[in-house]
Parts: C-alpha cells; sequence; structure tokens
C-alpha cells in the first residue's frame, strides 16, 4: 500500500533489496530500516526472522509501514523522526538505508513534502554525509550497513567517509537506471553542473556496503 506523498518503492528500493538478500541474517537479528517509506525493506528483513525498527521522517510514511506491516503478519516497529534520532542508545546488526540522493537546484533550502524522500542539497550529499558521521556508532561488531545511492552524489565520498570511521566499505552493487521524473526535471541543471555527461542518458545507482570490523 503506498499512501499519497509516500516515496514508493522503485530501482533504488529493488537493488538495496538485492544486497540485504545477500546478507546472512540469523533469526533475531536486529534491523534498522532507515527512511523506510512504505516499509518495503523492513517487511523483507522481518520475512527473514530479524527484529526490525522503521524510521521516517514523514507521519504518512510510518502510517504506511505500519498499515503494510499490519496486513502482511509481521512485527516491525515503526518510529516517526530524523534519520536515527528516534533510536538514540540502541545498536544494531544490520541497517538498512535509501535516503534522498538527488542534487537539487535549491540547495540551500530544506525541500518539503514528498520531496523530502529525494532532494538532498546543492550536491546531493545533504543526508549521506549524516548517514556517515553517524551509522558506524550504531553497528554492533562485525554488524552491516547496506546503502544505496546515485552516481550522481559522489558514492567514492561515501566510501571514504565511512573507512575514515574504521569501517570496512565498498560499492557491492550497480545498476544503471533511465531517468525517472526528477531526474529528467532538472537533466539540463545537472548537465551544466558537469554531474551528467553530454554522452549520459542513464543514471547509475550503486549500494555501498560496510562493515564494522569484530
Amino acid at each position: 500500500m503506498v499512501l499519497p506523498g509516500v516515496y514508493a518503492p522503485q530501482e533504488d528500493t529493488a537493488l538495496l533489496a538485492g544486497a540485504l538478500s545477500d546478507e546472512s541474517l540469523p533469526a533475531g537479528a536486529a534491523v534498522l530500516d532507515v527512511g523506510t517509506g512504505t516499509g518495503a525493506l523492513a517487511l523483507a528483513a522481518a520475512l527473514r526472522g530479524g527484529r526490525v525498527t522503521a524510521v521516517d521522517v514523514s507521519w504518512r510514511a510510518v502510517c504506511a509501514a505500519r498499515l503494510n506491516a499490519a496486513r502482511a503478519g509481521l512485527r516491525v516497529r515503526v518510529r516517526h523522526g530524523n534519520l536515527f534520532t528516534p533510536v538514540r542508545g540502541e545498536s544494531f546488526d544490520l541497517v538498512l538505508a535509501n535516503p534522498p540522493y538527488v542534487p537539487a537546484p535549491a540547495g540551500g533550502r530544506r525541500p518539503r513534502g514528498a520531496a523530502r524522500a529525494w532532494d538532498a542539497g546543492h550536491d546531493g550529499r545533504m543526508v549521506l554525509d549524516r548517514i556517515c558521521r553517524e551509522a558506524p556508532g550504531l553497528l554492533r561488531p562485525g554488524g552491516v550497513l547496506l546503502l544505496v545511492q546515485s552516481a550522481l552524489s559522489d558514492p567514492a565520498r561515501t566510501e571514504g567517509l565511512l573507512r575514515e570511521a574504521g569501517l570496512k566499505a565498498a560499492v557491492t552493487r550497480r545498476r544503471r537506471i533511465a531517468f525517472g521524473p526528477v531526474v529528467r526535471g532538472r537533466e539540463r541543471w545537472l548537465r551544466q553542473r558537469g554531474l551528467l555527461s553530454l554522452a549520459e542518458y542513464e543514471e547509475e545507482l550503486v549500494v555501498v556496503r560496510a562493515e564494522l570490523p569484530v
């Protein structure tokens, strides 16, 4: 179920779900899904026996995730809040993150409404940098962060920041997709900034996997 104004599962969700399926997830593992949207990834983790907490800054998304968990008969703790604020003091075996990552022309303004699911500042890293700073502190030894983002928002910086925090980080999945409506709407601006070349007519999505050594 996708409520109006809630980010619907798309190619980035599917790419992250594939990365989740690659992980060894023992029953009872503590899982955090940040920016849960409809709760699709949270439900996928719960189906594998994880003890799942899902967080979203949108009340509509919180309602959608709760409804979808109830309809699926799965136990998912859904919390409203900004990124990791609702789970301060907790730790997790796996953190899933599908944050906003599309560079936005009006980068100095905080996005509002549905745009909070994709607009991420002038360089696309308004939320990514915060995840790189804060997520390592939530991982248990051997814990894993799986994060999906666009190549437009500098995956190499994500890898570098996570390594600086003591994690082993690498891009583990890639997928090229046709421009969606958001990228199409700002294609000219992205080309002017050099984030897209004149020969590019697809966007590359990547999953960054980062692990805290035991």
